[in-house]
């Protein structure tokens, strides 16, 4: 490997920290207020204002006194995802995913298959750490249902958000290769998920495979939606969210639009929170505060938008430039219900991320 060469690896493994550090803290800040029926954009900010803490620069401060839990009901896991309080990540399934994929990807190698993707569950993933469309097809799974009628028996679920916030790590190993990022994410996803929500991972893994080379998000945006089906609904409200950036319109604004838009769809579904997600990407600017803090703001399912935004901003900018009250209170490490994961280096994860990520074939261990 000559000069530029080990120049770009170096670049490169700094980039992969940059998406986990990034993705453990969005995590992070958008956990406390995941509720997307109660905590409104217009609840966030009363409460950042109640708090003084608009402009969001931080990590969630906690109000004191506490506010009324009629008005501001923070999620029960609040304590260790605020302001001065944070030791360590917190367990969440948007981490845990993360985690899995990073182990499949070591065991498996690139060609894994989507039944290795379900019996890797069974084997690592508690079924109580499951949730919708997941635990559906788990419990399909369970009852020896085969892929891909494990999307579709008995769930409700097929296109919400799940098979999104598992498609970082395809985007990780597959720096500037948005194509094989979103095959990867598309063989993970049709165990569990149908359409938009197939669309979904495809999209998030090649937006992030394309931040690695891109100039900056709208760029990555755009190879992005190379990725998908052009009709689909996903990538309809993606380009509406980009036209209405590229028109000059303010970021509240372009939200009430697309919200009217998407109304009717649940909270959880992927297309209002990708709505969310580009919005907080483009208005961000590849600043990490702004990206991820603009993101959380917008809504829904705030700590998985928070995740991907702060993935992708991470990346953008490297781990180097994310600024320290993100990433010191995390302490390198992270909680996860994935067995032999917990308290887990992000470093070390990240190093192994790398590792996958320099190899052509990807060919993983054998057996």
């Amino acid at each position: 490997m000559g000069h530029s060469g080990s120049a770009r690896a170096t670049r490169t493994a700094d980039q992969i920290l940059g998406g986990w550090l990034g993705r453990v803290a969005g995590n992070m800040l958008g956990k406390p207020i995941e509720r997307g029926d109660v905590w409104t954009r217009d609840r966030i900010d009363r409460y950042l204002r109640r708090a003084d803490a608009l402009p969001l620069t931080d990590y969630l401060p906690a109000l004191e006194p506490p506010p009324d839990p009629v008005e501001f009901e923070l999620r029960p896991e609040w304590q260790e995802c605020v302001r001065g309080r944070i030791h360590g990540s917190a367990r969440d399934d948007d981490i845990d995913y993360t985690v899995l994929g990073l182990h499949l990807l070591e065991t498996h190698g690139f060609g894994f298959t989507t039944e290795q993707v379900g019996e890797m569950w069974l084997l690592r993933l508690p079924y109580l750490q499951t949730f919708t469309a997941e635990r559906a097809a788990y419990r399909n799974l369970a009852a020896g249902v085969r892929p891909p009628l494990t999307a579709t028996v008995d769930n409700p679920y097929q296109e919400w958000i799940g098979a999104l916030i598992r498609a970082d790590i395809h985007g990780w190993v597959n720096p500037g290769d948005p194509h094989r990022a979103a095959a990867m994410a598309r063989r993970d996803a049709v165990l569990s998920h149908t359409g938009n929500g197939v669309y979904g991972a495809m999209w998030a893994a090649a937006l992030i495979a394309a931040a690695f080379t891109a100039d900056g998000p709208r760029t990555a945006v755009e190879a992005a939606l190379d990725r998908i089906q052009p009709r689909c609904r996903l990538a309809r409200t993606v380009r509406r969210a980009a036209s209405l950036y590229d028109a000059g319109v303010a970021w509240q604004d372009a939200l009430d639009q697309l919200e009217r838009e998407t109304s009717g769809l649940p909270w959880i579904h992927t297309v209002p929170n990708a709505a969310v997600l580009t919005a907080g990407l483009l208005h961000g600017a590849g600043d990490f505060t702004a990206t991820i803090t603009l993101t959380v703001r917008g809504g829904l399912d705030t700590d998985s938008n928070g995740a991907t935004a702060g993935s992708v901003a991470g990346v953008l900018c490297g781990a180097a430039a994310i600024p320290p009250q993100w990433t010191e209170p995390l302490e390198d490490r992270i909680r996860s219900a994935v067995f032999g994961f917990d308290a887990a280096r992000i470093s070390d994860l990240a190093a192994r991320t790398h590792r996958l990520a320099l190899r052509p074939s990807g060919a993983g261990r054998p057996g």
